[in-house]
C-alpha cells in the first residue's frame, strides 16, 4: 500500500498554509489524492485494530461471553463484525456531511449490497486485486457531479477475517488467506464544478 503522507506532515502543511511571510498565496484546499489517502489511513487503522484487538479476542480463540456475529442485534452476547462497524461509520458520516462518502466493497461480497455498482468501482476493485499493495484512483460522473474516486485494498489482517469469509454460507470464495486482498475501501469525493 502506498503510504501517502504522514499525519504530522498533513498537519504541518495545513498549519504552514495559513502562515504569512512568503510571496505565494496561502494554499486553499487539499489535493483529492492526499485527502482520500489520509481518510483511508484513519479508516484502515480503525478497522484493523477493531479486528485484531476486539473481534479476534472475542471470536473462536477468545472469550465465551461475547461472540462477533452478523446477526448481533438479534442475539444475546454478540458484537458487530468489522464490516458492519465500518458500514455504521460510513452511515454516521453520511448523516453529517456530503463532503465525501466511503464504503467497503468486494468482487466477492458475502453481502450482495457490497458488490461494485459503477464501472469505476469495478475497475478499481479489479486493479487492487491484480496489483497487491497498490491503490486505484479515477474520476467518474454520477448524475451531474464529477467525483474523484479512490479504491484502497482491504486486506485480511487476522484469522477472524479469513475464517468468517471462508466459512460463510453466502461467500463466493472459501480460500482467502492472511494478507490477501478481500475487497476494497471506496472513497468518493465530489470535485468542484468548473
Amino acid at each position: 500500500m502506498k503510504k501517502g503522507i504522514t499525519t504530522s506532515a498533513l498537519v504541518a502543511t495545513a498549519l504552514l498554509a495559513g502562515c504569512g511571510g512568503s510571496e505565494e498565496p496561502p494554499q486553499t484546499g487539499i489535493e483529492p489524492k492526499i485527502f482520500t489517502d489520509s481518510l483511508f489511513a484513519v479508516m484502515n487503522s480503525d478497522r484493523a485494530n477493531y479486528t485484531k484487538l476486539i473481534v479476534q479476542r472475542l471470536g473462536p480463540n477468545g472469550a465465551d461471553a461475547i461472540k462477533p456475529n452478523e446477526h448481533w442485534e438479534d442475539m444475546e452476547g454478540s458484537a458487530p463484525l468489522p464490516a458492519q462497524m465500518f458500514r455504521y461509520g460510513a452511515e454516521g458520516v453520511a448523516d453529517v456531511t456530503d463532503a465525501f462518502s466511503y464504503s467497503l466493497q468486494s468482487l466477492w461480497p458475502v453481502n450482495k449490497q457490497n458488490a461494485p455498482k459503477t464501472e469505476v468501482e469495478q475497475e478499481g476493485l479489479q486493479f487492487i486485486a491484480d496489483n497487491p499493495g497498490q491503490n486505484f484512483y479515477g474520476e467518474e460522473t454520477l448524475g451531474d457531479t464529477t467525483y474523484f474516486t479512490a479504491v484502497y485494498p482491504d486486506v485480511a489482517v487476522s484469522p477472524a477475517c479469513t475464517s468468517c469469509h471462508n466459512d460463510h454460507k453466502d461467500s463466493p470464495r472459501s480460500d482467502f488467506e492472511i494478507g490477501e486482498v478481500m475487497g476494497g475501501v471506496v472513497i468518493r469525493l465530489p470535485l468542484p464544478k468548473s
